[in-house]
């Protein structure tokens, strides 16, 4: 058997390799808690890296617990093509997000290793930690030590709601690897379900990934003073509690403002302490983020969000501090592998569009030091971080053999 241009992986070994991820971590009914760095995702990863040896592949483990499979090349001289996404779900998290690429890298592998061909460059398969950041925030933060833009320690100093330490939870799950953060990549390759409802909506089989759209996201604290909820006048409250709303409310506002040309802006999370009846809570945090197709309108729109927790502060009395701030997203793929891929959509008969990616990925923080591209595949009902996210095995097929000869092109060239 040898690597043709009809070769196409094994939809079925990929398809039992997604149903044994669906019984490791389960949440929700259907759905997956497999928060980072817990004894949920150590027993996933721990399964990762069993197929990928079974595959040949040679394991290293970063110091920000990323698993990297490393297929040697013809030429191991050679910069690796990279294929990776994330393992590591939302608290009510699906099946398939960031699952169905990285398994989609592990069946590249095992399709090339059954064809008997060995590319000319090494291919590399990666399992980012955190991903998701529903556990430590920001998300996307092992790509982001990887591709330089974030600290190792202050990443292994992040800390959970539950109050553990990242470094302290790699070390304890057994995944604080010693293989440095970073290197040189060839090429990245990231395919994951599109977390939108336009292929499902329109029919299409298949999303060629043109770019992101331009996204910036904060992390406030408001802070404030204890009192009784009683006896304390209302000139004298301080309460942080209730900044944390009111920033939360004009956030959602911004979002409604710019909807007609499909703007977003989210509060996501508010923690607030003591956060208990019968006292004001002195300190609350917020994370919140605003999406625009037009960077001009986003960066318009960032800056109304950074302006409404300094105005919601002032209302209830209180301090706002902006401790972390991000940026994501815009025309920041590769055109060369974007042409690939489309290439490959058109030669394999595939129903396609161009497509914007409307949320975060790892790929996002490759792209701007390796040519970078993304592949969508369709979800049912654009459903996703939800219990009911939903894919069928057809569903995916034309992403993966798409996946599967643009990885080869690229690999062999």
């Amino acid at each position: 058997m040898s690597f043709t241009p009809d070769s196409r992986a094994s939809l079925s070994r990929y398809w039992s390799t997604i149903e044994a991820s669906a019984g490791i971590g389960q949440g929700r009914p259907g759905g997956l808690a497999r928060l980072t760095l817990t004894d949920s995702d150590r027993e996933m990863r721990d399964l990762f890296v069993s197929w990928c040896r079974e595959a040949g592949l040679t394991v290293e483990i970063d110091t920000m617990g990323s698993i990297f499979g490393r297929r040697e090349g013809t030429d191991p001289t050679l910069p690796p093509v990279m294929i990776g996404s994330h393992l590591d779900t939302q608290i009510n998290g699906g099946r398939f997000d960031g699952i169905a690429g990285v398994l989609a890298g592990l069946e590249v592998v095992r399709s090339l290793n059954d064809a008997g061909h060995v590319t000319r460059r090494p291919l590399v398969i990666v399992d980012w930690t955190n991903e998701e950041g529903a556990r430590f925030s920001p998300p996307m933060v092992a790509s982001g030590v990887y591709a330089g833009r974030y600290a190792l320690d202050w990443a292994h100093d992040l800390i959970s709601d539950d109050g553990a330490r990242f470094g302290d939870e790699l070390a304890r799950i057994g995944y604080l690897g010693e293989k440095p953060c970073g290197g040189e990549v060839d090429a990245y390759f990231e395919l994951h379900i599109e977390q939108g409802p336009i292929l499902d909506a329109e029919g299409r089989e298949v999303g060629v990934v043109t770019g992101g759209y331009p996204s910036h996201g904060i992390r406030v604290r408001f802070t404030g003073e204890t009192a009784h909820t009683g006896p304390t006048p209302m000139d004298l409250r301080h309460n942080a509690l209730v900044a944390g709303a009111r920033f939360l409310t004009a956030v959602d506002d911004i979002g409604w403002d710019y909807a007609v040309h499909d703007g977003k802006a989210t509060g996501s999370r508010l923690a607030a302490w003591p956060n208990k009846p019968g006292i004001l809570s002195d300190t609350a945090e917020c994370v919140a983020d605003v999406r625009h197709p037009d960077p001009i309108t986003a960066r318009v729109m960032a800056e109304k969000m950074r302006r409404a927790a300094q105005e919601a502060a002032a209302r209830a009395g209180c301090t706002a501090m902006i401790e972390d701030e991000w940026v994501w997203g815009g025309d920041i793929f590769d055109a060369g592998l974007i042409g690939l891929i489309r290439g490959e959509a058109i030669r394999q008969g595939y129903n396609w569009r161009d497509i914007q990616s409307q949320a975060g990925h790892d790929a996002y923080h490759m792209a701007p030091r390796f040519p970078t591209a993304m592949i969508f595949t369709p979800c049912k009902g654009g459903i996703t971080h939800n219990n009911n996210e939903n894919c069928t095995p057809e569903d995916i097929a034309p992403a993966l053999n798409m996946l599967l000869h643009a990885v080869v092109a690229r690999a062999d060239r």
